[in-house]
């Protein structure tokens, strides 16, 4: 017996020593390539195992390995892995590695609300813009312009500063969901983007993540055609900052600066940025000016507790650009930069409307505030919340005449208070399994109203119409053109307030709560998404409100909604994955829907009161090399059960009585998207994508009429759209883009894009639609663009650890002409002027010319 304890504490003894013979210790240090700085963070791990480390605020690791010679892999979000291979114990000195086409930093505030496609194994069909693109290509344009180059995104510029649209995969925003550090931000009323509200937000941005489909977002949200997430700054480690001059084409002009003081011993953080920008615009007569500020306060508690304080928001004015008839264009040589919308002799003392004054300007102030809190409660859980919220102050102002001469600027205010919450509690069951719960909710107030905003030729402004029982006199002028005023001079005097049948407020609240279960195992991987949703809606009417100053309130209408997603993914082997994605919406009609009239009446749409349906299947295909990686995507989504509506007053009292809605409206939407990149040599970049869809209307609708008051609909004819093509977005698009470093730190840069297939939109209730023998919608020219960019940094300082960029964009550099929309479907008929194939009676807008911009940045 003695003999056997004493062998098996040898044999013990032999196993503990071969075990610690077996391990090495691997030390180093990793550096980011782009600013040759130490990167904390990042993953040191060896291969074939879970055993690894992360690195500390000077960029160190040290990594006590389970075998004495084999392979570490480095990697950090937004940066390509490096592998490294070790044999014993070993410093491996610096190891650089560098950025990849997904984020650019580690996200370390929200995580948990902000659904990321790194954040599941399950791909989705998905394009990362970074930071340091953001900061190269984003120049004097609106955000959609930045994501031209990725597959099935369509993007039009409209004519004024911040009025760009986007389409993806044919869906206008409404039916695309936009999302701010995890909270929705499209308009709660009509789901709308203005990209005059969120002029800064590419000043700030940390990475844009479209995600195209049904996307990764666990919320009830409006992602019929995508998801876009925006990522801002939040908590910098590194103490530097920034000072930007940039100038471009027709007198733009735009200065920013930015410090962030890093994380402090005792955990604290600050970083702020300023901006400021003015141009004269592409378009005649769509000058415009605006700031941009940004302020987080950071505290990371201990390990397991951070919480930031985020404010941001980009005031700012600018004239719209009206479209017109093509042949208004074509006429007296006015060209693309025409303007349909000008009124002459306006005299104001603010430069309202000096000399000549387009039909109106945009005016907002959006100030959006939120503190995040993120709680790692232990190795396996974590929890992440968002408490947000942001008022909104702002009017779209014109200029009023009397027999020719201007009298006063009129505006009609769009103004909003809204909070919410969003909370996401995340579990790692084991190692195959995880899953995260979490609740949603949102509060909205939108008032609207039209007001005084600034006296030209008069001191008043009467009204003969009735408010509460008797005419009445305006004599206060609120907010002029400047939106820090509109912010903090808001007009709240419901008697002050012009054109009674227009002063109404509605509230929207919303309650919603999802989760997701992931399973990962070996080669496969599945998850399940699901989420249910409440809102409720009521409408106050004030001005044609028989109680005086408290108003009317409408029935409340409540909507139930959900949606559900499944997917899996199979990893054939290191390089190549496939995976299934399928999801169901029903979601609720917008509050635009419900009440069918703005101006002076609560009564509810009588087709309105069922959910949209929104069915989508997509199949995806990765390859991931070390030179070259593709992804294809394959999708059909139908789009059913959407009512639409338009309005017409039938008498002098301009207040709509006749409302016109359609039989449901089918849409179907099916394609197919190639992506690839390569690195052929190290100073090489390409990227190409591919994009083909077919998007038309499914089946023909009717056009019913319903009489102010309620009634019976009656049918009043047939709108013969099968089969028509949805219109304002390419249905093919394509794109070659390369980066070349010709010396070190300078580099030039090239995108061609193509498009074709580009229809007008398809009014179902115009006379175009009217005849079954109609000929669909008109198809616009193809055109190709042609952008180019050249960039060069001139390290300075101590150790190199300054730099000064240059940065020159070209944007449609050879010059090309071509229409971005048509509003109608007019066909080109014997005796018909046209243009290219298009009738001149079309109503249409051109896109812009050759424009450019040049900055000049100090990195510090």
């Amino acid at each position: 017996m003695k003999k056997t304890t004493q062998f098996l504490l040898m044999a013990v003894a032999m196993l503990f020593t071969t075990a610690i013979i077996a391990q090495s210790t691997i030390t180093g240090t990793v550096i980011d390539s782009e600013l040759n700085t130490p990167l904390p963070g990042a993953n040191v791990v060896e291969k074939g195992t879970s055993n690894g480390v992360s690195t500390d605020f000077d960029g160190n690791f040290k990594l006590t390995t389970q075998a004495t010679a084999g392979e570490i892999a480095i990697s950090y979000v937004g940066y390509g892995t490096v592998t490294v291979a070790f044999n014993g114990s070993a410093n491996l000195g610096n190891i650089t590695i560098k950025p990849d086409n997904s984020l650019e930093e580690i996200v370390i505030i929200g995580s948990g609300v902000i659904d990321l496609a790194e954040d599941r194994k399950t791909p989705i069909a998905v394009s990362t813009i970074k930071a340091n693109r953001i900061q190269e290509k984003a120049g004097n344009s609106d955000l959609p312009e930045l994501l031209k180059s990725t597959p099935s995104v369509h993007t039009t510029q409209r004519g004024g500063f911040g009025d760009g649209q986007m389409f993806l995969r044919g869906f206008d925003q409404t039916n695309t969901a936009f999302l701010l550090n995890g909270q929705p931000i499209n308009g709660a009323e009509d789901g709308k983007m203005y990209w005059s509200n969120w002029s800064g937000v590419l000043d700030v941005a940390q990475a844009v993540q479209v995600q195209r489909g049904l996307g990764s977002s666990k919320l009830a949200i409006s992602s019929v055609g995508g998801t876009v997430n925006i990522v801002t700054k939040t908590i910098d480690k590194k103490e530097g900052g920034f000072i930007q001059q940039m100038i471009g084409n027709d007198g733009y002009t735009k200065t920013s600066a930015s410090y962030s003081t890093g994380m402090s011993e005792k955990g604290f953080a600050f970083t702020a940025l300023l901006g400021h920008w003015r141009g004269d615009g592409y378009v005649d007569h769509t000058e415009g000016q605006g700031q941009t500020y940004f302020l987080s306060f950071g505290y990371k508690v201990n390990d397991n507790h951070v919480l930031n304080l985020m404010l941001t928001g980009a005031p700012q004015w600018h004239a719209a650009a009206g479209s017109a008839d093509l042949i208004d264009f074509l006429e007296e040589d006015r060209g693309r930069r025409y303007n349909s919308w000008n009124a002459t002799n306006v005299d104001s003392p603010n430069n309202l409307a000096s000399g000549v004054y387009p039909g109106g300007r945009n005016i907002y102030h959006k100030p959006v505030a939120n503190i995040n809190w993120d709680w790692n409660i232990n190795d396996k859980s974590s929890l992440s919340t968002v408490l947000y919220g942001s008022l909104g102050r702002g009017a779209f102002v014109q200029s009023q005449f009397s027999s020719g001469v201007a009298t006063y600027a009129r505006g009609s205010n769009n103004n909003h208070n809204w909070y919410g919450l969003v909370s996401n509690y995340n579990n790692e069951l084991n190692e195959n399994l995880s899953f995260n719960v979490g609740a949603d909710v949102r509060l909205y107030n939108g008032v609207h109203f039209r007001s005084v905003n600034e006296f030209f030729t008069v001191d008043s402004v009467s009204d003969s119409s009735i408010y509460n029982g008797g005419a009445y006199e305006v004599t206060k002028a609120y907010g002029g053109i400047n939106p820090w005023n509109i912010l903090f001079n808001t007009n709240d005097d419901h008697a002050q307030r012009l054109h009674p049948y227009y002063d109404y407020e509605e509230d929207i609240n919303y309650l919603g709560v999802f989760g997701q279960i992931e399973y990962s195992k070996d080669k496969f991987s599945a998850f399940f998404q699901g989420s249910a949703s409440t809102q409720s809606h009521v409408r106050t009417e004030y001005g044609n409100s028989s109680t005086e100053g408290k108003g009317e309130k409408s029935e409340t209408v409540n909507n139930p909604g959900f949606n559900v997603k499944l997917g899996g993914a199979y990893n054939i082997n290191v390089n190549n994955i496939v995976f299934l994605n399928t999801g169901y919406y029903s979601r609720q009609p917008y509050h635009s829907d419900l009440f069918i009239d703005d101006r002076g009446s609560n009564q509810l749409n009588p087709l309105s009161d069922e959910n949209q349906k929104i069915t989508g299947i997509e199949a995806g295909y990765k390859y991931i090399g070390e030179k070259i990686s593709a992804n294809l995507n394959l999708y059909y989504t139908i789009w059913d059960n959407r009512i639409d509506y338009d309005s017409e007053d039938t008498d002098d009292d301009n207040i709509a009585d006749v409302f016109y809605s359609t039989s449901p409206i089918k849409q179907v939407h099916m394609g197919g998207e190639l992506e690839l990149f390569a690195r052929p040599t190290d100073n090489l970049e390409l990227q190409g994508f591919l994009s083909v869809g077919n998007w038309e209307y499914d089946g023909d609708v009717t056009l019913i009429k319903t009489v102010e008051g309620g009634g019976a609909p009656v049918e009043v004819g047939t709108s013969y759209i099968d089969g028509a093509k949805v219109g304002n977005a390419a249905q093919f698009t394509a794109g070659i883009g390369a980066k070349y470093e010709i010396l070190p730190r300078f580099k030039v840069d090239a995108n061609w894009n193509q498009f074709d297939k580009l229809y007008g939109n398809a009014n179902y209730g115009g006379s175009e639609f009217s005849n079954p023998d109609n000929r669909g919608s008109i198809e616009l020219p193809s055109f190709d663009t042609v952008d180019l960019g050249l960039s060069y940094k001139w390290l300075l300082g101590k150790n190199d650890q300054n730099s000064l960029q240059f940065r020159l964009n070209v944007n449609n550099l050879f010059d090309e002409v071509y229409l971005e929309y048509s509003d109608e479907n007019k066909h080109v008929e014997a005796g018909d002027e046209s243009w290219k194939g298009v009738n001149v009676e079309n109503r249409v807008r051109f896109g812009y010319g050759r424009t450019w911009n040049f900055s000049l940045r100090y990195n510090f």
